[in-house]
C-alpha cells in the first residue's frame, strides 16, 4: 500500500509558461525592429553604439558575477536588454568611449550593487542615461540629422572620439529635437512625422507607431503587463490635456506629448521593468499615472526638454511604498487601527 503523501508549497500555486529566459528573449526580439530603423536613420555610427552598449553591459555582468561569486546570469539576455535601451535612450553620435562607461555604471550600480536581476530598484540603462546626463551634458544633448547621404560609410565625427578628449560637433551633422524646438523656439513638428520617425532625437524615441507595435507583440504574448504603459500614457495625455485646455496658444496639443521625445518607449519598455515596478493592480495604475504626471511636468517647466527619464526613475523609487498601501486586505481580517 503506497503511503499517503502530503505536499505543503507556499504561493503562488499558479505559474506563468514563461521563463525568465524566454520573455527577457522576446523583449530582445521586440527591441530589434527599433533598432533597425534608428540604424536606418542614422547608419552605422547608431550601430555601433549599440554593440558598444551591449558588450560592456554584458562584460560588466559577468564581471561582477565572477567577482561575487555568483554563477553566470548573461544567458538570461536581461544585460543585452539593458545595452540595448540604454543604446537607444543615447543620441546616435554619442562617442563610444562614453557609452562604455554609461553601460558599465548602469550595470554596476544599478543592478550588481543590489545583488543582480530581481533585486534592483532602478531601472539599470536609466541609471546609465542618468550617469550620462550628469557626466557628458554636452554630447548627450548633440543631435544627429537623420538620413544623413554618408551614414552607412562614414562615422559620425564624435563617434570615435578618443576617451577623455571633447568631441568634435559639425554643424551640418547636428539639429534640434522636436521637444527642443517646441520649448525653446516655440516651433511645433508635424504630428505625422512624429509617428513615422522622420525626426532627430535618441536612437530609440523616432518611430512612435514601432514602438507601439512592438510593445503590442509583448502584450499579446502576455509577457508585460499592459496596464503599465496605458497608465503611463494616459497620465502624460491627461496632465497634457488639461495644460492645453488652460492655454493652447502655449502648450502643445496632447498627441504630441504623446509621441514626442522618449515617452513611448519609456512607458513600454523602461517603466514596466518588472523587478522596479508594483504588482498590485491598484498599485499599478498609480504608478504608471504618477510617471505619466512627472514626465509632462519636468517637460513644461524643467530646464530640460524631456522628463521621461526622471519621472521612471521617481516611480522606481515610489514602487515600494505604493505596494505596501496597495496591499489588498487579506479576507476576512480587518484593518489595522493606527496607535
Amino acid at each position: 500500500m503506497t503511503p499517503l503523501r502530503i505536499e505543503l508549497k507556499t504561493s503562488p500555486h499558479l505559474k506563468q509558461a514563461g521563463s525568465v529566459e524566454q520573455i527577457m528573449r522576446n523583449v530582445v526580439l521586440a527591441l530589434l525592429p527599433i533598432c533597425g530603423f534608428s540604424v536606418y536613420l542614422f547608419g552605422i555610427s547608431a550601430l555601433a553604439l549599440m554593440i558598444t552598449t551591449t558588450v560592456t553591459c554584458v562584460a560588466t555582468e559577468q564581471l561582477f558575477n565572477k567577482l561575487s561569486g555568483r554563477p553566470g546570469t548573461v544567458s538570461d539576455y536581461s544585460a543585452v536588454i539593458t545595452g540595448l535601451l540604454l543604446a537607444l535612450t543615447l543620441p546616435p553620435s554619442f562617442p563610444l568611449w562614453m557609452a562604455a562607461l554609461s553601460g558599465f555604471i548602469g550595470i554596476g550600480l544599478g543592478k550588481a550593487m543590489f545583488g543582480g536581476l530581481g533585486f534592483n530598484l532602478f531601472n539599470p540603462a536609466l541609471i546609465g542615461r542618468a550617469f550620462a546626463q550628469g557626466a557628458f551634458p554636452v554630447s548627450v544633448s548633440t543631435w544627429t540629422v537623420p538620413f544623413h547621404p554618408d551614414r552607412f560609410t562614414e562615422f559620425l565625427p564624435s563617434t570615435l572620439a578618443m576617451p577623455f578628449t571633447t568631441p568634435a560637433s559639425v554643424d551640418a551633422f547636428t539639429t534640434a529635437t522636436p521637444l527642443a524646438q517646441w520649448k525653446f523656439q516655440g516651433i511645433h513638428t508635424d504630428s505625422w512625422d512624429l509617428l513615422t520617425g522622420m525626426v532627430s532625437g535618441s536612437a530609440g524615441e523616432t518611430s512612435a507607431i514601432i514602438i507601439l507595435l512592438c510593445g503590442l507583440y509583448l502584450i499579446a504574448r502576455r509577457m508585460m503587463n499592459w496596464r503599465i504603459p496605458a497608465a503611463v500614457l494616459g497620465g502624460a495625455f491627461l496632465t497634457a490635456a488639461a495644460f492645453y485646455a488652460i492655454d493652447p496658444e502655449f502648450y502643445p496639443t496632447p498627441w504630441f506629448v504623446l509621441l514626442s521625445g522618449g515617452l513611448m518607449l519609456g512607458a513600454f519598455f523602461m517603466a514596466s521593468d518588472m523587478v522596479a515596478s508594483p504588482v498590485t493592480r491598484s498599485g499599478i495604475w498609480i504608478y504608471g499615472l504618477l510617471i505619466g504626471f512627472l514626465a509632462v511636468i519636468i517637460r513644461f517647466f524643467g530646464g530640460l526638454p524631456e522628463g521621461i527619464m526622471y519621472a521612471i526613475l521617481l516611480g522606481n523609487a515610489a514602487s515600494p511604498l505604493i505596494e505596501r498601501i496597495t496591499q489588498p486586505r487579506p479576507y476576512g481580517t480587518r484593518k489595522r487601527r493606527q496607535s
